[in-house]
């Protein structure tokens, strides 16, 4: 996106435009920074984020982060409806902020006070917090987002938990999806749930063997589209299907939703060697699981502990060293 792209350049220059500590080589930083920023608001038709003025005395570029972190929307007029709707300005801006924190240099103290002040703006403006709560939703908890980041989300959640202003339907909706995502993070015990194979006979996750220490957990449903163009791959990779056959994993499959003919009528579809039941909904019922896109995939380990939460196949792939 070459949106992204210049803003991120401006953010770059920011972050760096005064880290040189010679006077002369510093003046002439300030000028080739000044030049680019100049560049990046002259591309026709491209808005500019009101970035925060960073004081001059903060020299290091580590400083200057911090501070554009901690002071990102400072110039953000969150009462303006016709700025609100500008996606290049307020949509823009969020993604950039948020890939900033995302990027793996921001301590977590760094992130809670970023996303902090970010909030203590937008809770004391209604329509600023239904632009940002769809914000926050789209690019953090869709798991088909490039930007999808349940932790950052989670830090989103538990800020807004603690606002004064937000009322208690929202909270509820919030408390919800806390409580949902703070479940079967990787390093936990997955949650365990009763399965029904198709003999009827029932069985239990914690109870399932894992062949080589590993089980690749799959949540479905035949009926999903983008679930059936995902299943189509694992269900050609000869290097999956040798993988369970030599012993090295144990793959369960999960259906979900509530119609057991078209659960049944798939059957044959999928390999003979996968171990493949029905949850009765149960599942989703008592909220278990976070299955907001399908397929959803886990990878765990022999005692049934998550070691990959909702992830993507290619990353399930790569983990297990095929």
């Amino acid at each position: 996106m070459k949106t992204h792209l210049y803003y991120y350049i401006a953010i770059v220059c920011i972050i760096l435009g005064t880290s040189c500590t010679s006077g002369q080589k510093q003046h002439a930083t300030e000028e080739h920074t000044s030049r680019q920023k100049e560049n990046v608001a002259t591309q026709p038709d491209k808005a500019q984020f009101p970035f925060p003025d960073i004081p001059v005395m903060l020299t290091e570029p580590e400083e200057r982060r911090e501070f554009l972190l901690a002071h990102y929307w400072d110039n953000f007029n969150f009462s303006d409806t016709t700025l609100l709707n500008n996606r290049d300005i307020t949509e823009q801006g969020f993604v950039n902020h948020i890939s900033l924190l995302a990027d793996g240099e921001s301590s977590s103290q760094e992130i809670t006070k970023s996303l902090d002040a970010l909030c203590s703006h937008i809770e004391q403006q209604q329509e600023a917090y239904k632009t940002f709560m769809h914000l926050f939703d789209e690019y953090l908890y869709n798991p088909n987002s490039p930007l999808y980041n349940e932790a950052l989300y989670l830090v989103y959640l538990n800020r807004m938990l603690q606002s004064k202003t937000i009322d208690d339907a929202t909270k509820s909706t919030l408390a919800f999806k806390q409580k949902l995502i703070s479940r079967n993070q990787p390093g936990t015990l997955a949650s365990d749930f009763t399965y029904y194979l198709p003999n009827g006979q029932a069985s239990k996750l914690h109870q399932t063997p894992a062949s080589n220490n590993r089980l690749l957990l799959i949540f479905y449903d035949p009926e999903c589209p983008s679930c059936h163009e995902i299943m189509q791959d694992m269900l050609h990779d000869q290097t999956l299907a040798d993988a369970v056959t030599d012993g090295k994993l144990t793959v369960l499959a999960i259906y979900t939703e509530g119609n057991p003919e078209a659960w049944r009528s798939d059957l044959s579809n999928l390999p003979a060697n996968w171990m493949v039941g029905t949850d009765r909904e149960a599942i989703k019922l008592n909220a278990l699981y976070d299955l907001k896109a399908m397929p959803s995939l886990y990878l765990l380990d022999g005692n049934k502990k998550v070691i990959l939460k909702d992830a993507p196949y290619a990353r399930i792939r790569a983990a297990l060293h095929f």
